[in-house]
């Protein structure tokens, strides 16, 4: 008698429809050429294992292009805000042959660069962004900054329009607290925070870093002035360290002293928003019978569609301006 047949194997009802681990990404072709094994101890192995981060993709500070435990941290910050990289990220399609086209050259992108590209990246694939213009009447506010430059100079800062907008943001943050939020999406959950850490983004010779301005909100123009001041040299000089760029819950990217009449910047993941900055211009406004030379300040709001309305990022940015037109209203309401 023939054995019984094995029953068919059941479909198991805990597997997830996903991954429960997100798949690693694949090691970068020229780094693996370029560094054939990863220097780094067991310790930062680990560390790196337990932030989910691909230690073949970190590019080492110490000596001979040791990894260190900053270093691990510091990618992690900038691609991932401190999480397990996502998977199914689409694939990168192949350059194709520009030499067939004339000469070319290649140069290795620096650390900074590639884990701005990544987090840039993965911000975009990540948040609906909107963006929204508006602009300030800053002449008065100009005049202001002027008149008290000196004293904010003695006490170690510079009253820049970065400073002053800094302290407007955080009242608006006090009054729309949804953009000072992030989105849950696997909870289903906005996270609310009840600290206000604003995130300036500075311009270096290795590229763009965030250091972060802690509890704007309960600081004076001065103060920020001074720790703001102070970030940014550490940022130029090199000397700026992970735990600086952690915890923002909103970003200034002020590129007035550059140029341009208006720009979309990215949402800075996991925050909600990000105000950008242009450069003053002076222009004319008719006042009963006459025009007058004014000075407006260009700001772009970008924020994520998911929790912000259109209406709600209309408002949020005309309080700012309002504020910036009229400073009283931020001593009055902020």
């Amino acid at each position: 008698m023939p054995p019984p047949a094995p029953e068919p194997a059941r479909p198991r009802r805990d597997t997830p429809p996903f991954p429960v681990q997100p798949a690693k990404p694949e090691a970068d072709p020229e780094a693996g050429a370029s560094r054939p094994s990863t220097p780094a101890a067991p310790s930062v192995r680990r560390l790196a294992r337990e932030l989910g981060v691909d230690i073949t993709r970190v590019e080492g500070t110490g000596p001979r292009g040791r990894i260190s435990a900053d270093d691990v941290k510091l990618y992690a910050k900038l691609v991932m805000g401190g999480q397990p990289a996502a998977s199914g990220t689409a694939p990168v399609k192949a350059l194709p042959d520009f030499a067939r086209f004339g000469p070319v050259r290649r140069e290795p992108m620096s650390k900074v660069r590639r884990i701005t590209a990544q987090s840039m990246a993965h911000a975009w694939a990540t948040v609906p962004t909107v963006t929204q213009y508006d602009k300030a009447d800053i002449t008065d506010l100009d005049a202001f900054r002027a008149k008290h430059a000196k004293k904010v100079e003695a006490a170690g800062g510079k009253l820049t329009m970065t400073a002053i907008l800094a302290k407007v943001t955080a009242g608006a943050l006090k009054a729309f607290p949804q953009f000072n939020a992030s989105v849950d999406p696997e909870r289903g959950e906005i996270v609310y925070k009840d600290f206000i850490h604003l995130g300036i983004a500075v311009d270096t010779d290795r590229g763009l870093l965030v250091p972060v301005a802690r509890d704007a909100d309960k600081k004076n123009i001065t103060a920020l002035s001074v720790e703001i001041a102070a970030l940014a040299e550490r940022a130029r000089a090199k000397r700026i360290a992970p735990e600086d760029m952690d915890g923002g819950t909103f970003t200034l990217s002020n590129l007035g002293g550059i140029g341009g009449i208006g720009f979309s910047p990215i949402v800075y993941w996991p925050q909600v928003a990000i105000l950008g900055v242009s450069r003053s211009e002076m222009q004319p406004v008719w006042r009963v019978d006459r025009f007058v030379p004014r000075l407006f300040l260009p700001l772009s709001l970008s924020y994520d569609h998911r929790l912000i309305d259109g209406a709600d990022g209309a408002r949020f940015l005309r309080w700012i301006c309002e504020a910036m037109e009229d400073p009283m209203l931020l001593a009055l309401e902020g």
